[in-house]
Order: C-alpha cells, then structure tokens, then sequence
C-alpha cells in the first residue's frame, strides 16, 4: 500500500498533547504505523555519560500515530490524503483542493 505521509511532509497535529501544533515528518514507521514529528511529541530522555556523549537529560521527539497526523495543504489547513493516477503515475493529492502533493 502506498504511503498517504512521507518524509519531509508538512503536518499538523489532530489530537494529544500537541494538538494544533505543526511540523516536518523526519521519520516514518510503516509498519507500526507511526512518524516522528521535528520538535513535536518531546519526551526527556536520560541518558548515561561515555567519552563521546557528556550524558544528561536529553529532549527527544517520539513517535506519533499516522492517524493522528493530517498533511497540511497549500492553503495551509489540514486535509486528508487520496490517490489518483497522472500521465501512468500513482500520486498523491489533498481532497480539499485537489491539487497534487
């Protein structure tokens, strides 16, 4: 099945702690179904001293499900994800708009 998100989309958050707020996709995990979202969903992370890494407290950004991700239009508002085929190519486009991804 192809991929309704990707690396390097613009998404806004539809529930959670972060709802609202907006951010790229650094990461995807087809297979569990869930993205990590540059400077959303941040979690502090404790990790131990070794000579390359001085250790500490340390913010990281966990996984967020798909589901609760929606792609972020030109217009700049959230819209949901659809398929169509162009010139023989599978490509994606916003339903509120209608214009390709």
């Amino acid at each position: 099945m192809a991929a309704k998100l990707k690396k390097g989309d613009k998404v806004t958050v539809l529930t959670g702690k972060d709802k609202g707020k907006q951010g790229e996709i650094s990461s995807v995990n087809p297979s569990a179904g869930k993205a990590i979202v540059d400077g959303l969903n941040m979690a502090i992370r404790h990790t131990k001293q070794s000579q390359s890494d001085q250790g500490g407290r340390i913010p990281l950004a966990m996984p967020i499900q798909l589901s609760n991700l929606a792609l972020i239009d030109s217009n700049g508002k959230a819209t949901r994800i659809g398929f169509r085929e162009e010139d023989g190519k599978k490509v994606r486009f916003a339903k509120s708009t209608g214009e390709t991804v």
